[in-house]
């Protein structure tokens, strides 16, 4: 199972969108897709159509009880294909709780080891900080993916989280490897935009995927549907976009 992390500590730059409708976009392809929801505002939960304080079991469940296994924890989608690791408002604790365990880093990766055979692709969506949480979900993956709002506030915290991959990978995943950067909310027409994508494209080359997900209508209202945007408007641009998004990264 190929794990790919969506991360940046920064808020509001389309990781849970982008998780979603990527994770569908694989699954409609015809792919076993888990999609791990570790942020505890539960967006990716209540994206999928789930109630998060109505789950007696979530993924702080899973990272908290020893005994717990991921196989107990998945729910099914309304996507055929699709499985989702739940999250709920208790995963905002979980510093507390896993302060004093030995090997705290390295707990999601452990405990995903039970269902790397049963899924083609696992996606993670991660917590909007540089947190244990996001450092779990670092550990534990293959690749990461970077959403990056296209203004300029959006670049200093792009740094501030390439140097925490970096430190991930010398300390504790040599093998952990920055799939891509993703430019989100672009607007073709607003000059700020298209120069922020400029310059992104010259500093990092081709680190920037070539696919760009546009500010979008449908793709901002798929979330109050509780669907992702496939579902609710699969021939709207955002949709395409992460069709093709899925297509580029294989």
């Amino acid at each position: 199972m190929r794990k790919v992390a969506i991360a940046n500590q920064k808020g509001g730059c389309g990781k849970t969108t982008t998780a979603i409708n990527l994770a569908t976009a694989y699954a409609v392809s015809g792919r076993k897709v888990l999609l791990i929801d570790l942020d505890p505002q539960s967006h990716a939960t209540i994206g999928l159509g789930q109630d998060p304080e109505g789950l007696e079991v979530t993924i702080y469940n899973l990272l908290t009880d020893p005994n717990a296994s991921a196989s107990e924890v998945v729910v099914k989608s309304n996507i055929e294909g699709l499985s989702l690791l739940p999250s709920n408002i208790l995963l905002s604790g979980i510093e507390f709780e896993l302060a004093s365990l030995e090997g705290r880093e390295y707990v999601l990766s452990n405990k995903l080891g039970e269902v790397n055979g049963s899924y083609d692709i696992c996606f993670i969506d991660c917590s909007p900080s540089l947190s244990l949480l996001t450092l779990n979900a670092l550990v534990a993956s293959d690749d990461v993916i970077i959403p990056v709002q296209t203004h300029y506030y959006a670049l200093e915290g792009l740094r501030q989280l390439l140097e925490t991959i970096d430190i991930v990978k010398k300390r504790y995943n040599q093998d952990l490897d920055i799939l891509g950067i993703l430019l989100t909310f672009v607007e073709s027409r607003i000059k700020l935009s298209r120069q922020v994508q400029r310059q992104m494209r010259e500093f990092f080359g081709e680190l920037v995927f070539d696919t760009v997900i546009h500010k979008d209508v449908r793709l901002a209202e798929a979330p109050s549907a509780h669907e992702p945007v496939f579902i609710y408007a699969p021939d709207c641009k955002g949709a395409v976009e992460h069709k093709i998004l899925a297509e580029e990264i294989g």
